[in-house]
Protein backbone atom coordinates (compact mmCIF):
# COMPACT_ATOMS: atom_id res chain seq x y z
CA UNK A 1 0.00 0.00 0.00
CA UNK A 2 1.21 3.90 -0.87
CA UNK A 3 2.03 5.96 1.99
CA UNK A 4 -0.16 9.29 2.30
CA UNK A 5 1.48 12.21 4.00
CA UNK A 6 -0.62 15.22 2.72
CA UNK A 7 -4.76 14.96 3.50
CA UNK A 8 -6.61 14.56 -0.06
CA UNK A 9 -8.12 11.85 -2.34
CA UNK A 10 -6.47 9.26 -3.63
CA UNK A 11 -7.57 7.27 -6.46
CA UNK A 12 -6.01 3.14 -6.30
CA UNK A 13 -7.25 0.63 -9.39
CA UNK A 14 -6.80 -2.26 -8.32
CA UNK A 15 -6.94 -5.04 -11.16
CA UNK A 16 -9.06 -7.65 -10.55
CA UNK A 17 -8.58 -9.90 -13.64
CA UNK A 18 -5.67 -12.73 -13.95
CA UNK A 19 -3.20 -12.48 -16.40
CA UNK A 20 -4.08 -14.06 -19.80
CA UNK A 21 -2.18 -16.74 -21.78
CA UNK A 22 -1.56 -15.42 -25.35
CA UNK A 23 -1.31 -18.56 -28.17
CA UNK A 24 2.38 -18.50 -29.69
CA UNK A 25 2.85 -18.77 -33.51
CA UNK A 26 2.78 -22.29 -34.87
CA UNK A 27 3.86 -22.66 -38.57
CA UNK A 28 7.15 -19.68 -38.38
CA UNK A 29 9.47 -22.41 -40.32
CA UNK A 30 13.51 -21.75 -40.67
CA UNK A 31 14.90 -23.02 -44.51
CA UNK A 32 18.93 -23.34 -43.95
CA UNK A 33 20.54 -22.98 -47.20
CA UNK A 34 23.00 -20.77 -49.52
CA UNK A 35 21.76 -17.55 -51.09
CA UNK A 36 23.18 -15.08 -53.65
CA UNK A 37 23.80 -12.68 -51.16
CA UNK A 38 26.05 -14.97 -48.87
CA UNK A 39 26.86 -14.69 -45.04
CA UNK A 40 29.09 -12.23 -43.28
CA UNK A 41 33.07 -13.08 -42.40
CA UNK A 42 34.46 -12.21 -39.37
CA UNK A 43 37.85 -10.80 -38.64
CA UNK A 44 38.99 -14.10 -38.18
CA UNK A 45 37.54 -15.27 -41.72
CA UNK A 46 35.22 -17.16 -40.30
CA UNK A 47 31.55 -17.42 -41.74
CA UNK A 48 28.85 -15.91 -39.86
CA UNK A 49 25.42 -17.19 -40.83
CA UNK A 50 23.01 -14.37 -41.49
CA UNK A 51 19.28 -15.18 -39.93
CA UNK A 52 16.78 -13.23 -41.12
CA UNK A 53 12.80 -12.91 -41.29
CA UNK A 54 11.00 -12.75 -44.42
CA UNK A 55 7.13 -12.53 -45.28
CA UNK A 56 7.42 -12.93 -49.04
CA UNK A 57 9.10 -13.86 -51.68
CA UNK A 58 10.01 -9.87 -52.65
CA UNK A 59 11.76 -9.93 -49.39
CA UNK A 60 14.01 -12.89 -50.52
CA UNK A 61 14.97 -11.06 -53.43
CA UNK A 62 15.47 -8.12 -51.68
CA UNK A 63 17.68 -9.54 -48.82
CA UNK A 64 19.36 -12.34 -50.36
CA UNK A 65 18.94 -12.39 -54.26
CA UNK A 66 17.86 -14.67 -56.59
CA UNK A 67 18.37 -18.61 -57.56
CA UNK A 68 21.95 -19.63 -58.75
CA UNK A 69 21.36 -19.39 -62.91
CA UNK A 70 21.21 -22.56 -64.20
CA UNK A 71 23.22 -23.21 -67.88
CA UNK A 72 21.54 -25.53 -70.49
CA UNK A 73 22.39 -27.13 -73.60
CA UNK A 74 20.83 -27.40 -76.63
CA UNK A 75 22.08 -30.50 -79.06
CA UNK A 76 22.52 -29.79 -82.93
CA UNK A 77 19.69 -30.86 -85.22
CA UNK A 78 17.01 -31.85 -82.64
CA UNK A 79 13.58 -30.48 -82.41
CA UNK A 80 13.76 -28.43 -79.44
CA UNK A 81 10.07 -28.89 -79.12
CA UNK A 82 10.18 -32.51 -78.50
CA UNK A 83 10.41 -33.06 -74.42
CA UNK A 84 13.96 -33.90 -73.68
CA UNK A 85 15.26 -32.30 -76.42
CA UNK A 86 17.09 -29.78 -74.16
CA UNK A 87 19.03 -31.02 -71.01
CA UNK A 88 20.32 -28.62 -68.06
CA UNK A 89 24.13 -29.18 -67.20
CA UNK A 90 24.58 -30.88 -64.16
CA UNK A 91 25.38 -28.22 -61.56
CA UNK A 92 28.74 -28.37 -59.17
CA UNK A 93 26.05 -28.16 -56.65
CA UNK A 94 21.84 -27.74 -56.84
CA UNK A 95 20.88 -24.69 -54.92
CA UNK A 96 17.11 -25.58 -53.98
CA UNK A 97 16.86 -22.76 -51.27
CA UNK A 98 15.37 -20.03 -53.58
CA UNK A 99 12.85 -22.48 -55.47
CA UNK A 100 11.78 -24.28 -52.14
CA UNK A 101 10.87 -20.95 -50.56
CA UNK A 102 8.76 -19.96 -53.58
CA UNK A 103 7.21 -23.18 -53.49
CA UNK A 104 6.30 -22.51 -49.88
CA UNK A 105 4.92 -19.57 -50.61
CA UNK A 106 2.70 -20.92 -53.26
CA UNK A 107 1.31 -24.01 -50.73
CA UNK A 108 -0.15 -21.17 -48.16
CA UNK A 109 3.12 -20.78 -46.46
CA UNK A 110 3.25 -16.93 -44.33
CA UNK A 111 6.28 -15.58 -42.49
CA UNK A 112 9.23 -17.38 -42.08
CA UNK A 113 12.98 -17.29 -41.26
CA UNK A 114 15.72 -17.68 -43.81
CA UNK A 115 19.68 -19.00 -42.56
CA UNK A 116 22.35 -18.37 -45.26
CA UNK A 117 25.37 -20.38 -44.64
CA UNK A 118 26.82 -19.52 -47.79
CA UNK A 119 26.70 -18.04 -51.39
CA UNK A 120 26.82 -19.86 -54.93
CA UNK A 121 30.86 -19.44 -54.78
CA UNK A 122 31.26 -22.49 -53.47
CA UNK A 123 29.58 -25.65 -52.61
CA UNK A 124 28.59 -25.96 -48.90
CA UNK A 125 29.87 -28.56 -46.26
CA UNK A 126 28.28 -30.16 -43.30
CA UNK A 127 30.12 -27.98 -40.67
CA UNK A 128 28.46 -24.59 -42.54
CA UNK A 129 24.68 -26.55 -41.56
CA UNK A 130 25.82 -26.55 -38.22
CA UNK A 131 26.60 -23.16 -37.87
CA UNK A 132 23.40 -22.62 -39.44
CA UNK A 133 21.80 -24.83 -36.64
CA UNK A 134 23.66 -22.86 -33.87
CA UNK A 135 22.66 -19.73 -34.87
CA UNK A 136 18.66 -20.78 -35.66
CA UNK A 137 18.66 -22.25 -32.29
CA UNK A 138 19.21 -18.27 -30.55
CA UNK A 139 15.62 -17.68 -32.33
CA UNK A 140 12.74 -17.79 -30.24
CA UNK A 141 10.09 -17.24 -32.72
CA UNK A 142 10.40 -20.06 -35.60
CA UNK A 143 8.34 -23.49 -35.14
CA UNK A 144 9.76 -25.73 -37.76
CA UNK A 145 12.83 -26.60 -39.10
CA UNK A 146 13.98 -28.02 -42.88
CA UNK A 147 17.27 -28.40 -43.64
CA UNK A 148 16.95 -27.75 -47.60
CA UNK A 149 20.21 -27.61 -49.56
CA UNK A 150 21.41 -30.45 -47.24
CA UNK A 151 19.33 -32.80 -49.10
CA UNK A 152 22.34 -32.84 -51.88
CA UNK A 153 24.89 -33.18 -49.54
CA UNK A 154 26.20 -36.73 -49.29
CA UNK A 155 24.07 -39.20 -47.26
CA UNK A 156 25.81 -39.40 -44.39
CA UNK A 157 26.25 -35.90 -43.51
CA UNK A 158 22.62 -35.17 -44.22
CA UNK A 159 21.68 -38.12 -41.70
CA UNK A 160 23.78 -36.36 -39.35
CA UNK A 161 22.42 -33.40 -39.46
CA UNK A 162 19.29 -34.16 -39.45
CA UNK A 163 19.75 -36.03 -36.18
CA UNK A 164 21.21 -32.50 -34.89
CA UNK A 165 18.18 -31.08 -35.95
CA UNK A 166 15.91 -32.94 -34.24
CA UNK A 167 17.88 -33.06 -30.99
CA UNK A 168 17.58 -29.10 -30.92
CA UNK A 169 13.84 -29.96 -31.25
CA UNK A 170 14.14 -31.53 -28.31
CA UNK A 171 16.03 -29.36 -26.16
CA UNK A 172 14.16 -26.25 -26.89
CA UNK A 173 10.87 -27.94 -27.18
CA UNK A 174 9.30 -25.25 -29.24
CA UNK A 175 9.81 -26.18 -32.92
CA UNK A 176 9.46 -29.40 -34.63
CA UNK A 177 11.74 -30.71 -37.67
CA UNK A 178 10.40 -31.36 -41.40
CA UNK A 179 12.98 -34.04 -42.77
CA UNK A 180 12.96 -34.98 -46.58
CA UNK A 181 13.58 -39.08 -47.53
CA UNK A 182 16.99 -38.75 -50.29
CA UNK A 183 14.88 -40.64 -53.17
CA UNK A 184 17.98 -41.87 -54.81
CA UNK A 185 18.60 -43.71 -51.73
CA UNK A 186 15.49 -44.60 -49.97
CA UNK A 187 12.78 -45.25 -47.22
CA UNK A 188 15.08 -48.08 -45.79
CA UNK A 189 18.96 -46.72 -46.09
CA UNK A 190 16.19 -43.09 -44.61
CA UNK A 191 14.92 -45.52 -41.21
CA UNK A 192 18.40 -47.08 -40.73
CA UNK A 193 20.28 -44.01 -40.35
CA UNK A 194 18.13 -41.39 -39.23
CA UNK A 195 19.40 -42.73 -35.66
CA UNK A 196 16.54 -43.86 -32.70
CA UNK A 197 16.18 -40.69 -30.73
CA UNK A 198 13.61 -37.33 -30.43
CA UNK A 199 11.62 -38.94 -33.34
CA UNK A 200 8.59 -37.44 -31.77
CA UNK A 201 10.24 -34.10 -32.57
CA UNK A 202 9.96 -34.82 -36.51
CA UNK A 203 8.27 -35.93 -39.61
CA UNK A 204 9.65 -37.63 -42.86
CA UNK A 205 7.80 -36.95 -46.05
CA UNK A 206 8.43 -39.30 -49.07
CA UNK A 207 8.94 -38.50 -52.52
CA UNK A 208 10.45 -35.26 -53.79
CA UNK A 209 7.27 -33.46 -56.37
CA UNK A 210 7.69 -32.50 -59.46
CA UNK A 211 7.35 -28.69 -59.78
CA UNK A 212 5.37 -25.69 -62.10
CA UNK A 213 8.56 -23.85 -61.27
CA UNK A 214 11.13 -23.43 -64.25
CA UNK A 215 14.45 -22.87 -63.72
CA UNK A 216 16.52 -19.06 -64.07
CA UNK A 217 18.91 -18.79 -66.57
CA UNK A 218 20.33 -16.54 -68.67
CA UNK A 219 20.73 -16.34 -72.08
CA UNK A 220 24.19 -16.52 -72.46
CA UNK A 221 24.71 -19.53 -70.14
CA UNK A 222 22.75 -21.77 -72.49
CA UNK A 223 24.98 -23.25 -75.39
CA UNK A 224 23.90 -23.90 -79.00
CA UNK A 225 25.67 -26.86 -80.57
CA UNK A 226 26.67 -26.54 -83.98
CA UNK A 227 26.72 -29.57 -86.46
CA UNK A 228 29.78 -28.75 -87.96
CA UNK A 229 32.75 -30.39 -86.18
CA UNK A 230 34.95 -27.33 -87.22
CA UNK A 231 32.35 -24.63 -86.75
CA UNK A 232 31.90 -23.13 -82.70
CA UNK A 233 28.79 -23.20 -80.82
CA UNK A 234 26.98 -20.48 -79.76
CA UNK A 235 25.10 -18.72 -76.93
CA UNK A 236 21.06 -18.36 -77.16
CA UNK A 237 21.91 -14.62 -76.66
CA UNK A 238 23.92 -14.10 -79.89
CA UNK A 239 21.17 -16.07 -81.98
CA UNK A 240 18.59 -13.35 -81.07
CA UNK A 241 19.49 -11.63 -84.28
CA UNK A 242 20.86 -13.81 -86.71
CA UNK A 243 18.35 -16.93 -85.93
CA UNK A 244 15.39 -15.60 -84.39
CA UNK A 245 12.66 -18.73 -85.03
CA UNK A 246 15.62 -20.51 -83.45
CA UNK A 247 15.84 -18.44 -80.90
CA UNK A 248 11.93 -17.81 -79.90
CA UNK A 249 11.67 -22.24 -79.97
CA UNK A 250 14.33 -22.23 -77.51
CA UNK A 251 12.92 -19.88 -75.17
CA UNK A 252 9.54 -22.09 -75.40
CA UNK A 253 11.42 -25.14 -74.40
CA UNK A 254 13.34 -23.30 -71.37
CA UNK A 255 9.66 -22.28 -69.96
CA UNK A 256 8.94 -26.05 -70.06
CA UNK A 257 12.14 -27.19 -67.84
CA UNK A 258 10.50 -27.86 -64.77
CA UNK A 259 12.29 -28.00 -61.20
CA UNK A 260 12.14 -30.62 -59.31
CA UNK A 261 11.85 -30.12 -55.14
CA UNK A 262 12.01 -32.32 -51.99
CA UNK A 263 8.37 -31.74 -50.88
CA UNK A 264 9.54 -30.43 -47.28
CA UNK A 265 8.90 -26.86 -48.52
CA UNK A 266 5.98 -27.78 -49.77
CA UNK A 267 4.31 -29.04 -46.85
CA UNK A 268 5.31 -26.53 -44.65
CA UNK A 269 3.37 -24.22 -46.46
CA UNK A 270 0.30 -26.92 -45.70
CA UNK A 271 1.59 -26.84 -42.10
CA UNK A 272 0.96 -23.00 -42.23
CA UNK A 273 -2.66 -22.52 -43.85
CA UNK A 274 -3.79 -25.43 -41.98
CA UNK A 275 -2.89 -23.64 -38.79
CA UNK A 276 -3.78 -20.98 -39.94
CA UNK A 277 -7.44 -22.02 -40.88
CA UNK A 278 -8.37 -24.70 -38.49
CA UNK A 279 -5.55 -24.96 -36.02
CA UNK A 280 -2.49 -26.90 -34.72
CA UNK A 281 -4.62 -29.43 -33.43
CA UNK A 282 -5.84 -30.35 -37.36
CA UNK A 283 -3.49 -32.86 -38.79
CA UNK A 284 -1.72 -31.08 -41.83
CA UNK A 285 -2.78 -34.28 -44.28
CA UNK A 286 -5.70 -35.03 -46.79
CA UNK A 287 -4.77 -31.39 -48.09
CA UNK A 288 -3.50 -30.78 -52.03
CA UNK A 289 -0.58 -29.59 -53.04
CA UNK A 290 -0.43 -26.28 -55.49
CA UNK A 291 2.28 -25.89 -58.10
CA UNK A 292 3.01 -29.51 -58.03
CA UNK A 293 2.58 -31.84 -61.54
CA UNK A 294 2.73 -34.98 -59.35
CA UNK A 295 5.25 -36.77 -57.13
CA UNK A 296 7.94 -38.23 -58.40
CA UNK A 297 6.99 -41.81 -57.17
CA UNK A 298 3.40 -43.58 -57.87
CA UNK A 299 3.15 -44.82 -54.41
CA UNK A 300 -0.13 -47.42 -54.56
CA UNK A 301 -2.02 -47.88 -50.97
CA UNK A 302 -0.06 -51.56 -50.67
CA UNK A 303 3.07 -49.60 -50.84
CA UNK A 304 1.89 -46.77 -47.77
CA UNK A 305 1.63 -49.96 -45.85
CA UNK A 306 5.13 -50.30 -45.11
CA UNK A 307 5.71 -46.52 -45.11
CA UNK A 308 2.99 -45.91 -42.20
CA UNK A 309 3.38 -48.58 -39.91
CA UNK A 310 7.46 -49.68 -39.81
CA UNK A 311 6.47 -52.69 -37.06
CA UNK A 312 10.33 -53.14 -36.65
CA UNK A 313 11.22 -49.42 -35.09
CA UNK A 314 8.15 -46.97 -35.78
CA UNK A 315 9.68 -44.87 -38.13
CA UNK A 316 6.56 -43.85 -40.08
CA UNK A 317 7.11 -41.90 -43.55
CA UNK A 318 4.13 -39.50 -44.45
CA UNK A 319 3.39 -40.25 -48.95
CA UNK A 320 2.81 -37.43 -50.93
CA UNK A 321 0.53 -39.40 -53.85
CA UNK A 322 -1.48 -38.81 -56.65
CA UNK A 323 -5.22 -39.65 -56.85
CA UNK A 324 -7.08 -39.34 -59.58
CA UNK A 325 -9.65 -36.39 -60.15
CA UNK A 326 -8.01 -34.93 -56.31
CA UNK A 327 -4.42 -34.18 -57.85
CA UNK A 328 -1.01 -34.52 -55.41
CA UNK A 329 -1.80 -34.93 -51.64
CA UNK A 330 -0.13 -35.13 -48.53
CA UNK A 331 -1.17 -38.44 -47.39
CA UNK A 332 -0.07 -39.04 -43.72
CA UNK A 333 0.26 -37.77 -40.58
CA UNK A 334 2.37 -39.23 -37.99
CA UNK A 335 5.69 -38.50 -37.05
CA UNK A 336 8.87 -40.31 -36.75
CA UNK A 337 8.12 -41.91 -33.46
CA UNK A 338 4.92 -43.66 -35.14
CA UNK A 339 4.63 -46.82 -33.10
CA UNK A 340 4.44 -44.35 -30.18
CA UNK A 341 1.04 -43.62 -28.45
CA UNK A 342 1.32 -40.79 -27.49
CA UNK A 343 3.23 -39.31 -30.19
CA UNK A 344 2.31 -40.85 -32.83
CA UNK A 345 0.50 -37.87 -35.01
CA UNK A 346 2.57 -34.70 -35.89
CA UNK A 347 -0.81 -32.29 -35.03
CA UNK A 348 -0.51 -34.05 -31.56
CA UNK A 349 3.32 -32.97 -30.36
CA UNK A 350 2.46 -29.57 -32.24
CA UNK A 351 -0.53 -29.02 -30.39
CA UNK A 352 1.77 -29.75 -27.04
CA UNK A 353 4.42 -27.64 -28.22
CA UNK A 354 1.93 -24.77 -28.72
CA UNK A 355 0.58 -25.27 -25.03
CA UNK A 356 3.72 -25.45 -23.14
CA UNK A 357 5.61 -22.82 -25.00
CA UNK A 358 2.08 -20.37 -24.34
CA UNK A 359 1.97 -21.53 -20.72
CA UNK A 360 5.63 -21.45 -20.29
CA UNK A 361 5.58 -17.76 -21.40
CA UNK A 362 2.57 -16.50 -20.08
CA UNK A 363 3.58 -17.49 -16.27
CA UNK A 364 6.58 -15.67 -16.12
CA UNK A 365 4.87 -13.11 -14.52
CA UNK A 366 5.15 -15.35 -11.67
CA UNK A 367 8.71 -15.41 -11.32
CA UNK A 368 9.35 -13.68 -7.67
CA UNK A 369 5.93 -13.07 -6.57
CA UNK A 370 4.82 -14.67 -3.50
CA UNK A 371 4.65 -17.92 -3.70
CA UNK A 372 0.98 -18.40 -1.84
CA UNK A 373 -2.37 -18.94 -2.44
CA UNK A 374 -3.46 -15.53 -4.19
CA UNK A 375 -0.34 -16.44 -7.22
CA UNK A 376 -1.06 -20.04 -7.16
CA UNK A 377 -4.79 -18.65 -7.89
CA UNK A 378 -3.58 -16.05 -11.09
CA UNK A 379 -1.84 -18.66 -12.23
CA UNK A 380 -4.16 -21.56 -12.57
CA UNK A 381 -7.00 -19.02 -13.54
CA UNK A 382 -5.44 -17.84 -16.77
CA UNK A 383 -4.21 -21.44 -17.57
CA UNK A 384 -7.52 -22.78 -17.78
CA UNK A 385 -8.52 -19.85 -19.11
CA UNK A 386 -6.62 -20.42 -22.08
CA UNK A 387 -7.55 -24.26 -22.02
CA UNK A 388 -11.42 -23.65 -22.06
CA UNK A 389 -10.59 -21.74 -25.60
CA UNK A 390 -8.98 -24.15 -27.19
CA UNK A 391 -11.82 -26.97 -26.26
CA UNK A 392 -14.22 -24.36 -27.26
CA UNK A 393 -12.30 -24.62 -30.29
CA UNK A 394 -12.09 -28.31 -30.63
CA UNK A 395 -8.14 -28.62 -29.73
CA UNK A 396 -9.22 -30.80 -26.65
CA UNK A 397 -11.61 -34.07 -26.60
CA UNK A 398 -14.09 -34.45 -24.26
CA UNK A 399 -17.86 -33.36 -24.10
CA UNK A 400 -16.82 -31.23 -21.03
CA UNK A 401 -14.27 -29.04 -20.46
CA UNK A 402 -13.85 -30.97 -17.18
CA UNK A 403 -12.78 -33.89 -19.39
CA UNK A 404 -11.10 -32.19 -21.63
CA UNK A 405 -8.63 -30.68 -19.04
CA UNK A 406 -6.98 -30.09 -15.46
CA UNK A 407 -4.78 -27.56 -13.82
CA UNK A 408 -3.68 -28.01 -10.75
CA UNK A 409 -1.71 -26.17 -8.32
CA UNK A 410 -1.62 -25.71 -4.68
CA UNK A 411 0.37 -27.07 -1.06
CA UNK A 412 -0.58 -30.58 -0.64
CA UNK A 413 -1.52 -30.63 -4.29
CA UNK A 414 1.48 -29.96 -6.46
CA UNK A 415 3.95 -29.14 -3.65
CA UNK A 416 5.01 -29.95 0.01
CA UNK A 417 6.40 -27.65 2.13
CA UNK A 418 10.09 -28.22 1.17
CA UNK A 419 9.54 -27.14 -2.43
CA UNK A 420 7.65 -23.81 -0.80
CA UNK A 421 10.96 -23.33 0.97
CA UNK A 422 12.78 -23.96 -2.62
CA UNK A 423 11.24 -21.38 -4.49
CA UNK A 424 9.45 -23.85 -6.54
CA UNK A 425 6.09 -23.44 -7.76
CA UNK A 426 4.57 -25.85 -9.56
CA UNK A 427 1.29 -26.45 -11.27
CA UNK A 428 0.37 -29.80 -13.45
CA UNK A 429 -1.23 -29.45 -16.38
CA UNK A 430 -3.32 -32.53 -18.23
CA UNK A 431 -4.99 -32.22 -21.74
CA UNK A 432 -6.77 -34.48 -23.63
CA UNK A 433 -5.50 -33.85 -27.08
CA UNK A 434 -8.26 -34.73 -30.26
CA UNK A 435 -6.21 -37.11 -32.67
CA UNK A 436 -7.15 -37.25 -36.14
CA UNK A 437 -9.18 -40.20 -37.80
CA UNK A 438 -6.57 -42.18 -39.30
CA UNK A 439 -8.44 -44.83 -40.50
CA UNK A 440 -12.43 -44.46 -41.67
CA UNK A 441 -14.15 -48.21 -41.25
CA UNK A 442 -16.95 -48.24 -42.81
CA UNK A 443 -18.67 -52.13 -41.59
CA UNK A 444 -21.44 -53.07 -44.17
CA UNK A 445 -23.95 -56.61 -43.62
CA UNK A 446 -26.84 -57.89 -45.34
CA UNK A 447 -30.14 -56.82 -43.65
CA UNK A 448 -32.68 -59.54 -44.05
CA UNK A 449 -36.28 -59.13 -45.57
CA UNK A 450 -38.61 -58.28 -42.76
CA UNK A 451 -41.86 -58.54 -44.66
Amino acid sequence: MATYKTPGVYVEEISKLPPSVAEVSTAVPAFIGCTANGPTVDKKGKVVPVVQRIDTLLDFETLFGGPNASAFTVPAGVNVSQPGAISRDAPAFDYLLYYSISLYFKNGGGSCYVVSIGDYSAAPVKSQFEAGLAALEKEDEPTLILLTDAINLAATDYYDLAQQTLAQCAKLGDRFAILDVIDAKGVDDFRMNIGANNLMYGAAYYPSVRTTLVYVYQENQVTLKTADPAGTDTKLDASKATNTALYNQVKAALAQQRITLPSSSAVAGVYASVDRDRGVWKAPANIGLSSIIGPTLKITAQDQENLNIDPTAGKSINAIRAFTGKGTLVWGARTLAGNDNEWRYVSVRRLFNMIEESAQKATSFAVFEPNDASTWLKVKAMIESFLYGLWQQGALAGPTSDDAYFVNVGLGKTMTPQDVLEGRLIVEIGVAAVRPAEFIILRFMHKLQQA
